[in-house]
């Protein structure tokens, strides 16, 4: 059995421990990322017509002039042709990064050489930053280095620019690269973590089917039996009763009475078996199969192992209710809940089994008192926990019936409820 994580148990979810604004801030960029996926071009055409807007304000308010050397010999038309050079071409930024690259290092040679340095070539940055994240480290030193040798041969033709373009460049080129690697692995961290949870849920549905199918077959080859022995007192009633019409009508009637109650028990289970696969193993077992008689003994036995048990019974069955696959049913659910008990609940620990009939319905309650309610739900022993209790409610639902696994409200403990229907819901 398995039970909620720590921090839920006050009834948060997940959802309620994240602070408010922590939540607003990633819905909206999980937002802007879905319209990204959707519409890529209507956000590169925006950081394009941005930065363009802002290179081609840079060129007429004169700002340019301020970076400028003093022997500058760019003409003003052709400060604008760069400044449009390095903005232009973004908008295939995240498209062909390193082509961007290559387009702007003859118009960053230009503008080093000529002295205009404008400041729109700092956008270089940009597909640089992008290569960092897509590409191999080969192809990033590539682009480092002609993001960086067109300045460094304008170092040596302008020396007094070493200390003001040179390095400032060079420490941009290395926060970016750096930026770059973090949000790369971040990035391939996200997603190795999404793909381990894809597989580990796809690994849980398998054992799901493996457990309900497995538990499918155990239920055929019980019902083997039970439908076995219906056939068998059918045919030794039928003999009987053609016997006894030569001599007491009576009896015969009594026996075709109970053939007829036989037989519809018999085609009830047969029906609830159609679709069950039945495993025909050498080993299978072929043993009669435990009913409520049994019970007793299976409490003692828990008993001995060092449970106390206590059974309660309300209410009293009336005929022909509980027929042999709904006891096994009960049987099962008890012994499967009393064992997970024994396995996983810790402290001192009693455990009470109450049997309810009502008319139409037989309701079992199995609770104990263990103070580990966790049931293994942090170790290894927690998938087999699980199947436990969907093997559990695979039994309950093969008669229509339910059941209801986890922890007790009220106090520390656990709690098992099955609630089985006396005759069949459909025919």
């Amino acid at each position: 059995m398995s039970t909620p994580p720590r921090d839920l148990d006050r009834g948060r979810g997940p959802e309620d421990t994240v602070p408010p604004l922590t939540r607003i801030i990633r819905d909206a960029l999980d937002r802007l990322r879905a319209f990204d996926r959707r519409r890529p071009r209507v956000w590169d055409t925006a950081v394009t017509g941005f930065w363009t807007v802002a290179a081609v304000l840079d060129y007429t308010s004169g700002g340019w002039r301020h970076t400028a050397h003093e022997d500058v010999t760019a003409p003003e038309f052709l400060v604008l042709l760069m400044s449009l050079g390095f903005s232009l071409p973004l908008l295939w930024r995240r498209t062909h990064p390193l082509a961007v690259v290559l387009l702007m290092t003859p118009i960053s040679l230009v503008n080093v050489w000529t002295g205009a340095v404008v400041q729109a070539s700092l956008l270089q940055l940009i597909p640089v930053f992008q290569i960092v994240l897509r590409f191999s480290f080969r192809t990033v030193a590539a682009a480092a280095l002609l993001f960086v040798a067109p300045v460094l041969s304008g170092g040596f033709r302008i020396p007094s620019s070493w200390g003001q373009e040179v390095v400032s460049y060079v420490w941009g080129l290395v926060f970016v690269v750096l930026l770059g690697i973090a949000v790369r692995t971040r990035r391939e961290y996200t997603e190795a973590l999404v793909e381990r949870a894809h597989r580990l849920e796809r690994e849980r549905d398998q054992q799901a089917r493996l457990a309900a199918a497995a538990e499918r077959t155990r239920i055929a080859r019980e019902m083997h039996d039970i439908i076995g022995h219906n056939l068998s007192v059918i045919t030794g009633l039928a003999d009987g009763g053609a016997y006894a019409a030569r001599k007491n009508p009576e009896r015969a009637g009594q026996a075709l009475d109970a053939i007829g109650t036989t037989s519809r028990q018999a085609l009830s289970e047969l029906r609830r078996l159609l679709g069950v696969l039945r495993d025909d193993h050498p080993d299978a077992e072929r043993t009669p199969q435990p009913t409520l008689d049994e019970l007793t003994p299976l409490i003692e036995r828990v008993r001995r192992a060092g449970l106390p048990v206590d059974l309660e019974l309300h209410g009293e069955p009336t005929a022909w209710s509980l027929t042999p696959g709904r006891q096994l049913t009960v049987y099962r659910v008890i012994q499967e809940a009393l064992t997970n008990t024994l396995k996983h609940a810790t402290g001192p620990t009693s455990a009470t089994v109450t049997l309810t009939y009502s008319r139409t319905h037989l309701d079992a309650r199995i609770t104990d008192t263990g103070t580990g309610a966790g049931r293994a739900a942090d170790t290894e022993e927690a998938p087999l926990a699980a199947q436990g209790i969907m093997g559990m409610r695979e039994r309950a639902a093969l008669y229509d019936g339910t059941l209801e696994a986890g922890p007790l409200p009220e106090h520390p403990g656990w709690r098992v409820q099955l609630r089985l229907p006396l005759e069949d819901t459909h025919q």
